[in-house]
């Protein structure tokens, strides 16, 4: 497809994630309070959706815990800013096998496997506007973790998703997860309008040159709403390929730690920084109230 930059513009922060960043920087969020607080900080900057993970107020883990995602949920709603509320469902599908020449039995620690229900239980409890939907299997990161999503249990996901009124967000991390997506689609266990993340270069995913990237989003239907992020170092530079390529923007401490080379970030600055780059190529930032007519999501 050609491209053809996106004119109006909404901003995903993503301001905690799964992965061990809690003692690289001072200002990923933890607990439920920290976690709405950051939400409400990139709220303000110009950020229209929140991807929010929990993690254990004691340790900084992550968790699948509801009653940690029923107070982030609440305190946000109770803010003074309106947010578009996106919650993951991509834990419980984490497996790490043992060593080369004996895989199995797991490994007791990191290994989270859940059932559907199990999976989509804070969902169906806190009904966020938006949720996650990890569309695929593969090798993450470093060592013997494979994170899980198969076929079956995506399909039992979705519909629950959909029965509950919770739109989706596809995250595709290589492009045999948009065929699955396209997939879900076909079978009508997803609806129109249909919304995905792209996330370049996670290992061992897509990886987030402009060719593999370009290839991702060539496979994207005309008419579905896509956003990109990539992490790390590429992180900052990944908004603007995004608005180019017609899709919107993701940023967040989840993805990326780092504002400048050597200098920690806020989820704030990083969305300040993502509105910067939009507006300097002639975009416009837009908010929840025109995300949500776009996406026809429900206010909870």
């Amino acid at each position: 497809m050609p491209l053809t930059m996106n004119r109006d513009v909404f901003i995903t922060c993503a301001v905690t994630g799964s992965g061990d960043t809690v003692g690289k920087s001072k200002h990923v969020p933890i607990t439920p309070k920290q976690i709405a607080e950051a939400a409400v900080e990139a709220a303000k900057a110009g950020a229209a959706v929140i991807h929010c993970h929990v993690r254990d107020p004691e340790t900084g883990a992550p968790s699948r815990r509801n009653d940690l995602y029923r107070e982030v949920t609440d305190r946000i709603r109770q803010a003074e800013v309106d947010i578009v509320l996106n919650l993951t469902a991509g834990m419980g599908g984490d497996m790490i096998f043992g060593d080369v020449e004996k895989p199995l039995p797991l490994k007791e620690q990191g290994t989270d496997m859940a059932g559907a229900t199990e999976r989509v239980s804070h969902v169906a409890e806190c009904l966020p506007e938006i949720c996650t939907l990890d569309c695929g299997t593969m090798n993450f990161s470093l060592g013997d973790y494979v994170m899980t999503n198969t076929p079956s249990m995506l399909r039992a996901m979705a519909k629950q998703m959909t029965d509950l009124g919770v739109r989706p967000e596809i995250e595709a991390f290589d492009t045999g997860h948009l065929w699955f997506a396209k997939q879900l689609v076909e079978e009508g266990l997803i609806q129109d309008p249909l919304l995905i993340q792209l996330c370049m270069g996670i290992p061992w995913g897509a990886p987030d040159d402009l060719n593999t990237y370009m290839a991702m989003v060539n496979n994207v239907p005309s008419n579905w709403t896509f956003s990109a992020f990539s992490i790390g170092r590429n992180a900052m530079a990944y908004p603007a390929a995004a608005v180019l390529a017609g899709g919107n923007v993701r940023v967040g401490l989840e993805d990326n730690l780092y504002i400048g080379k050597g200098q920690l970030a806020s989820n704030g600055q990083l969305v300040e920084k993502a509105v910067n780059v939009i507006e300097n190529m002639g975009a416009r930032v837009i908010g929840p109230a025109e995300v949500r007519e776009k996406l026809k999501l429900q206010k909870r």
